[in-house]
């Protein structure tokens, strides 16, 4: 079994807690659903959102759905002049048997204008 990082984001339309929750949320169960993971299978997750976002920690919908036992961090990220708004990122370490080249790095909705170099 390899240890493997998986990247994601997601832009949210507002500053809300349940709207973070829910994006968030969405964005979590893609990464599991498309890597075929389960929450056995985390490590560890790091959590960051743009200064922007005050409303609530990211790492509050993990728990929401479920990962309760996985260590979670949270952080800002860089205050960049001309970065979009209100995105949320997790770097997610897993334990599984798929090679590199096929993790499926997740970016839903706009924030998918961040890695166009990444097959959706």
């Amino acid at each position: 079994m390899a240890v493997r990082a998986v990247r994601g984001a997601v832009q949210l339309e507002r500053d809300e807690a349940g709207h973070m929750r829910e994006q968030v949320e969405e964005l979590l169960t893609a990464v599991l659903t498309r890597n075929d993971l389960t929450t056995e299978d985390l490590i560890s997750i790091w959590f960051t959102a743009t200064p922007d976002l005050h409303s609530d920690f990211p790492a509050a919908a993990a728990r929401g759905i479920g990962i309760v036992d996985v260590p979670l961090i949270c952080a800002q990220e860089l205050d960049i002049e001309g970065a979009m708004p209100r995105v949320v990122r997790l770097l997610a370490h897993v334990e599984t048997e798929l090679p590199k080249s096929r993790i499926a790095h997740v970016y839903l909705g706009a924030a998918a204008a961040l890695r166009k170099d990444i097959a959706q």
